[in-house]
């Protein structure tokens, strides 16, 4: 069986003392592919370097990470996003969005930040991995509007429900699908269940959001396989199935 996370920060300091160590975990346990979103200027660096050291296993996406969207940097750092994008060696625009769980402040610059970014998405002919918290309303107001055969992605950590599921759906987009699927209480579950993993695709977001039962620890991609038996339990069918359906979605997307 083969994997792709297709969402994980695997440059983050997190991983200072064994990130070689849990790049081989991850390939023993499948996951031949791992895709490294961007966060701001501070990521750029690390995520390089390791690129530089995994070619055939780490894949780069370049993007403003909603969170570090602020009024004095904002200017500097899409800059560089763009001059990144230039370069043409990223695989997506990521990881973009609006996130509204943490601080509201800023969130009519989110939103223009966000706008920005899919159209570079649209210029460069690249995904979008796109960051929903607390904020689906707010994203798909700007999203649907831009929907079309020209814009695809994913909904990274996808946190909504049926409903919100099938509009994303109906949009083209796929579902990113990690740890939180595990947790019991989580309402997930019943998402998977409904819409079957032809539309899904398994991300990690390490070090964060370990599945169960490693909740609470630091996520890697090795962890990959347990939230893809999750998927398979839920949809009936055989991790092997999953590993192949979602595998596939993922190599679609980011053209692997």
């Amino acid at each position: 069986m083969k994997f792709v996370d297709t969402h994980c920060h695997l440059y983050l300091q997190e991983f200072a003392d064994d990130r070689k160590v849990a790049i081989q975990r991850s390939i023993d346990s499948g996951v031949t592919k791992i895709l490294l979103p961007n966060i701001d200027s501070t990521s750029w660096q690390p995520m390089q370097e390791l690129i530089q050291q995994f070619p055939d296993i780490c894949f780069p996406m370049a993007g403003l990470h909603p969170t570090s969207v602020f009024p004095e940097s904002i200017d500097a750092e899409m800059a560089e996003v763009e001059r990144q994008l230039e370069t043409g060696n990223y695989i997506a625009i990521g990881e973009i969005g609006i996130d509204l769980y943490w601080d509201k402040t800023h969130q009519a610059l989110q939103e223009d930040t966000f706008r920005h970014q899919i159209q570079l998405a649209k210029k460069h002919k690249l995904p979008v991995a796109i960051h929903v918290r607390k904020s689906f309303d707010e994203v798909w107001r700007i999203l649907k509007p831009e929907t079309g055969p020209d814009l695809k992605g994913v909904f990274h950590c996808f946190p909504g429900d049926e409903m919100q599921a099938r509009r994303v759906i109906e949009a083209g987009f796929l579902l990113g699908i990690g740890g939180v699927v595990t947790f019991k209480n989580s309402g997930l579950q019943k998402v998977i269940a409904a819409v079957g993993p032809e539309h899904i695709i398994l991300e990690t977001d390490a070090p964060f959001l370990a599945p169960a039962p490693y909740r609470g620890k630091r996520n890697e991609p090795s962890y990959i396989p347990v939230i893809a038996e999750k998927v398979a339990e839920l949809c009936s069918l055989s991790v092997e199935e999953i590993a192949d359906v979602t595998t596939k979605n993922a190599l679609k997307l980011f053209s692997l």
